[in-house]
């Protein structure tokens, strides 16, 4: 039986939602399929907010051969099998849609390359990661990034309608403020709770949500929720329940770069200068996923993992940061002190640029306006 998601799917941009700033009049998606522009772009975005009927709408508009791979299970056999296939008539191009393109890995990708720079395939690749750390350079290049955004409340509830499903105010607003923006899990929720209760309501809402196996998704909330629990537990210091939720991660199928990138991150946020040989040690379990790979580098994650959840924490550099950068929105670019500036020139040496300057000075070097300020 065909899922409720996939039934109400827009064919045309007419009866898309959201991303007014890719598919708007005027905005570059749009252009593109309605002059039928034929290139190479990637989704970048959360889950539930468009990539895959974005990607079928542009090839439907261009007429094209769809394929859909994802790049969890297909592998280079999978891309040869759609380059030799003598489908497309009367010179018909051929779109590969790879969603979750951040799961393939080096190998994969440069397999791949050459057919998007012949122009064999035109590659739409879909991924929640950012795709400057997950594409490899060349294909990067060859291709555009659209970025996504989370749908809107409004966009959210315009889909609600489409399901044709009752539900009163209530259950409507539970929905929307639980999908977060995801209106693909919004409609899932909505066709299992028709499917065990037939009546849809804030109560039934809830008890379908509790569920385990029905709101099991990779790529959905539970996604998120696990690695929240997991930053979190290392925060508190607790080992065994951040092991317990990276174990979680890796047995749901979760990229462990994914997981070893956060760990980086956290050691300069959440640990920083109180041991700063965290960051290094990060850094190495994260050369350790990318060289060897899974099962073997779930125990370097799990060392990783237990080493910083030990370590001292100090998140004065993560909160300088932040105060410093709410200056410079608030203050915008003061001037530099006059002898801190760079002078090359003997114009600027008479304009007093780098007069009076110290190496070892204890005065205070912030732009005038901030002088005294302290973030640390």
């Amino acid at each position: 039986m065909e899922p409720l998601a996939s039934k109400i799917r827009p064919k045309t941009l007419e009866g898309f939602y959201g991303q007014e700033h890719l598919v708007g009049k005027g905005k570059p998606l749009r252009v593109a399929i309605e002059e039928k522009h034929l290139f190479s772009f990637i989704l970048w975005g959360p889950p539930g907010v468009g990539k895959t009927t974005l990607a079928r709408i542009y090839a439907n508009a261009l007429d094209a051969d769809f394929y859909e791979l994802s790049a969890v299970s297909a592998g280079k056999a999978d891309i040869r099998k759609i380059v030799d296939e003598d489908k497309g008539l009367f010179g018909k191009p051929k779109v590969l849609f790879l969603d979750e393109i951040h799961r393939f890995n080096k190998a994969q990708q440069d397999f791949l390359l050459p057919f998007v720079e012949k122009g064999t395939l035109t590659l739409i690749g879909a991924t929640t990661e950012n795709p400057s750390f997950e594409v490899i350079s060349p294909l990067l290049s060859r291709c555009r990034v659209f970025t996504l955004n989370s749908l809107t409340d409004e966009d959210m509830a315009k889909i609600l309608e489409k399901s044709e499903c009752k539900m009163d105010g209530k259950a409507k607003d539970w929905l929307i403020k639980m999908a977060n923006g995801d209106g693909r899990q919004a409609i899932t929720m909505i066709e299992n709770t028709h499917s065990l209760y037939k009546k849809i309501t804030v109560e039934t809402l809830k008890n379908t949500l509790q569920s385990k196996f029905l709101r099991y998704d990779k790529a959905g909330e539970e996604h998120y929720n696990l690695i929240s629990a997991f930053i979190k537990s290392m925060r508190a210091s607790q080992p065994d329940a951040a092991m317990y939720y990276m174990a979680r991660m890796l047995d749901s199928g979760e990229d462990p770069k994914f997981i070893a990138r956060r760990m980086v991150i956290f050691a300069s946020e959440d640990i920083g200068i109180a041991v700063p040989t965290a960051l290094v040690v990060a850094n190495e379990v994260f050369r350790a996923v990318e060289t060897i790979g899974l099962p073997e580098c779930s125990l370097n994650l799990a060392q990783g993992v237990a080493y910083l959840a030990k370590c001292k924490k100090d998140r004065s550099v993560c909160d300088a940061l932040g105060k410093a950068m709410k200056d410079v929105k608030t203050h915008g670019n003061l001037p530099v002190p006059l002898n801190l500036r760079n002078a090359p020139t003997n114009l600027m040496k008479e304009l007093d640029y780098g007069k009076g300057y110290e190496k070892y000075t204890k005065d205070d070097l912030m732009p005038e306006k901030l002088k005294g300020k302290r973030y640390f």
